[in-house]
């Protein structure tokens, strides 16, 4: 992660017990990431957000290996401005 950032950073997320950890939260303080994480007992929080990446990884990624990261990106980001859109 790089030392300088010229935009805000801000880490949406559950209340899972990996993201609510001290020691995950230090370390995105520490990197200067707004935490955004969803309320205790409100299941509807993300519930928007859940649903689009269901619906990305059955309708884009479904059991496919992607060679590399740049061939990763390419197709989220034709799945999202050519067919979701």
């Amino acid at each position: 992660m790089s030392e300088h950032h010229d935009a805000e950073l801000v880490h949406h997320s559950d209340r899972g017990s990996e993201y609510a950890s001290s020691r995950y939260q230090t370390l995105l303080r520490e990197h200067h990431i707004q935490v955004n994480m969803s309320k205790k007992g409100d299941g509807y929080d993300n519930a928007m957000i859940e649903s689009f990446w269901a619906t990305l990884k059955e309708e884009c990624s479904k059991d496919i290996i992607f060679p590399s990261r740049n061939e990763a990106k390419t197709a989220v980001f034709e799945y999202i401005e050519v067919y979701y859109n």
